[in-house]
């Protein structure tokens, strides 16, 4: 059974520095709904207002329609996982799992096979008796998750649960947390700033600034379709021009930059000053001759094997550094350090956009 949670105005204050400043969300009963966003974003104090830690300054938070102002955290339908994860070092594995069933007066045959039931569903079977010491990191964090779901909660918050995992580890569990999410079918709210887990886990991302949410949206629309500047570049890499719009007419425009005029996609409230176009390094092309359009003359200054993609760094007659990504397919032709090229991009793939939605 999952619930859905739905934030209405949501504010939330330290003495005169506000957290949190007008969330409005409405997560879906059984979505995986991601938080994304640098440190001292807001995101976590969402998920300690959600889980009732903290109560909001003004704003209403419903957990399955409900209000639950004044509920206290053990009153509520959720389960937190911590970024410590919080497990007992003294107890074997089976009753580190079932711990709260144990406060709840849940009695001990009931209790180990709930732990057996839960350890199979998150890929342990067998390793109830074991101690926390003799587990790898990414069991621990499965362990945790067991935990979490023991008191059949109906929305489960992880405030950045694989931050402490290194990047194979990390790469695996976000596979192994979506697995067990959409096997429970409970809830999920996630929080995180690295974008790579909320674009590969999420159902819908939230990406937050300076206390404000700048865009919901599926991972999909959050890469290609950013709302303004900030999305724009903390959702991967871009090549960034300053200038200034021209000639706006059905959803495109001009740009005039110190590189030259561009045709781009006029994102929405792009209209005015503050405006940026921004292109993203795999949506560039490297050629020896000058494009029709949006192209400019770059020396080859870097050039990185990445692996799946090589990675070229350019410098403009302006002295600009800009990026750009050639797939590694075994047919790309790789530039030579110091060579003159163009480099170019589809106005369809450029976008000018509007700085974040800040504070006023």
């Amino acid at each position: 059974m999952s619930a859905g949670i739905d934030l209405e105005n949501v504010c939330c204050d330290f003495g005169s520095f506000r957290a949190v400043d007008n969330a409005n969300v409405s997560v879906r009963p059984g979505e995986f709904f991601s938080f994304l966003g640098p440190s001292g974003c807001g995101k976590t104090t969402i998920l300690r207002m959600v889980s009732g830690f903290i109560e909001p300054t003004q704003g209403v938070i419903r957990i399955g329609g409900q209000d639950v102002k004044g509920k206290r955290p053990n009153q509520r339908p959720t389960a937190l996982i911590f970024q410590n994860l919080a497990l007992f070092p003294l107890m074997p594995i089976w009753e580190n799992i079932t711990f709260g069933l144990e406060v709840r007066g849940v009695d001990k045959a009931t209790r180990r096979k709930k732990a057996e039931e839960l350890l199979t569903l998150v890929d342990l079977p067998g390793a109830g008796d074991k101690m926390v010491s003799q587990l790898s990191g990414g069991q621990k964090q499965r362990v945790a998750i067991a935990r979490a779901l023991a008191v059949e909660p109906q929305v489960m918050l992880l405030d950045e649960p694989l931050s402490a995992l290194d990047l194979k580890l990390r790469q695996h569990m976000r596979a192994e947390l979506r697995a067990i999410q959409k096997r429970t079918g409970v809830t999920f709210i996630y929080i995180t700033h690295d974008q790579g887990e909320a674009l590969a886990m999420s159902d819908r991302v939230g990406v937050m600034s300076q206390g404000r949410i700048q865009q919901i949206a599926d991972p999909r629309d959050i890469y290609n379709n950013p709302v303004n500047g900030f999305v724009a570049a903390f959702v991967g890499e871009n090549n960034v021009f300053s200038g200034e719009v021209q000639n706006p007419a059905g959803g495109m425009a001009a740009f005039a930059t110190p590189h030259g005029t561009f045709r781009a996609r006029l994102g929405a409230s792009a209209g005015g000053k503050g405006v940026k176009l921004y292109v993203r390094p795999e949506h560039t092309r490297l050629s020896q001759t000058r494009a029709d359009e949006n192209s400019i003359p770059v020396t080859i200054s870097e050039v990185s094997f990445e692996g799946n993609f090589i990675s070229i760094l350019a410098i403009s007659e302006t002295g600009a550094k800009l990026a750009a990504e050639i797939r590694n397919d075994g047919q790309a032709t790789v530039p030579g350090m110091g060579a003159k090229m163009f480099m170019s991009f589809d106005a369809e793939r450029a976008a000018i956009l509007p700085d974040a939605n800040v504070r006023g």
